[in-house]
């Protein structure tokens, strides 16, 4: 992992609580300079400050960002494009588990969250992105192994089940798909893409998983701080300066799923650019 990150911008969702904020913690005390992105606005600016407070120096902005709202998730990538800052790093590590309910545009909460709004995002940020050639970090989850596939018609409804690790299970394959697909379309731009397990870390994702299941979920679990190692290591470790596409475990490359395949992958790819279009 490299050291010195002074003169390097990192732009990380849900980074106010859990392995988000840790990450952006870590960064920060590393000299990197650090846009804190959430729905919340007071939730966002208390996490900016604590980072702030733990690198000792003013490195760290709050951006307004609700990924369950395609319009909203617009408005926030045109927010910090306004800004003229450069983008070195992006961290798609917000997430839901365990929530039922629809998007404000209709789709599956979790699919939403978790990918659809992180497509949009990323894909409005693009320009910035590439001419950085930045780095993309997609937090996804080894639940993606437990996914059979993508049925793009159960995406519209409401997660099934109580605890819906199902649907769960299908956005962080979605988030597999999605960075290769990213690598594939991106090959020669400089720009490069991962995605990666945390491990299984106590973090608030689960906060809204029934309790009677909460604490099975729950237990055994890792801290934030070592949940957000593998984070650190595909956003800065020179030995991934050359690779893209690939998925990481431990701080390890690791074979994801058979069902993460370049076909599947395109397929959502096509469907998310025209469902964020049709938002529009």
């Amino acid at each position: 992992m490299s050291g010195d990150l002074s003169g390097r911008t990192f732009l990380i969702t849900g980074a106010n609580t859990g392995i988000g904020l840790a990450t952006a913690r870590a960064l920060a005390m590393r000299g990197g300079r650090v846009y804190v992105a959430c729905r919340s606005e007071q939730k966002g600016r208390a996490a900016a400050e604590s980072v702030a407070a733990a690198a000792g120096a003013d490195v760290a902005r709050f951006l307004q960002l609700d990924l369950a709202d395609l319009a909203a998730v617009r408005a926030s990538a045109q927010a910090f494009l306004a800004l003229g800052e450069p983008l070195h790093v992006l961290i798609n590590n917000a997430g839901v588990a365990g929530r039922r309910g629809l998007t404000r545009d209709g789709f599956e909460l979790m699919f939403g969250v978790n990918h659809l709004g992180h497509f949009a995002f990323t894909t409005a940020l693009m320009e910035c992105l590439t001419s950085s050639g930045a780095r993309i970090v997609n937090v996804s989850s080894d639940a993606h192994y437990a996914a059979r596939g993508v049925d793009f018609g159960q995406l519209r409804r409401p997660a099934r089940g109580i605890t819906g690790m199902t649907e769960y299970a299908v956005s962080k394959l979605c988030n597999v798909l999605f960075t290769q697909e990213l690598a594939r379309r991106l090959a020669g731009t400089g720009v490069t893409s991962y995605a990666l397990h945390p491990g299984v870390v106590a973090s608030d994702i689960w906060r809204r998983v029934p309790w009677p299941v909460r604490p099975l979920v729950t237990r055994r679990m890792l801290t934030v701080d070592q949940g957000a190692s593998t984070s650190l290591y595909c956003a800065t470790s020179p030995q991934l300066a050359d690779v893209s596409g690939r998925y990481y475990d431990n701080c390890a490359e690791r074979e994801p799923s058979p069902v993460a395949t370049a076909e599947l992958a395109g397929e959502l790819w096509q469907h998310s650019a025209d469902w964020t279009a049709a938002a529009g």
